[in-house]
């Protein structure tokens, strides 16, 4: 039986100025209660990104009602694979 040897790539991760400045705020979270706040903060954030690009698509005729009623019928869920 042979042993089979694991390579363990290194990996380097490099951040933009957006990823270390939230890197350095969330390293002031003192407590589990100033982090959800923080979360909070940063998810109330892309909401509204989210909210202001839907907004911009429905003004330009890209989002209407019928898209967003192919949107809700769409079947996401990725299909198993009964191979693996």
């Amino acid at each position: 039986m042979h042993e089979k040897k694991r390579i363990m790539a290194t990996v380097k991760t490099v951040f933009n100025p957006i990823q270390l400045h939230l890197l350095e705020m969330f390293n002031y979270c003192e407590n589990e209660k100033a982090m959800s706040e923080l979360k909070d903060v940063l998810a109330d954030f892309y909401a509204r990104q989210v909210q202001e690009e839907a907004d911009r698509l429905w003004e330009e005729g890209t989002l209407n009602g019928e898209a967003i009623e192919r949107i809700l019928n769409e079947h996401w869920r990725t299909p198993y694979n009964e191979n693996v």
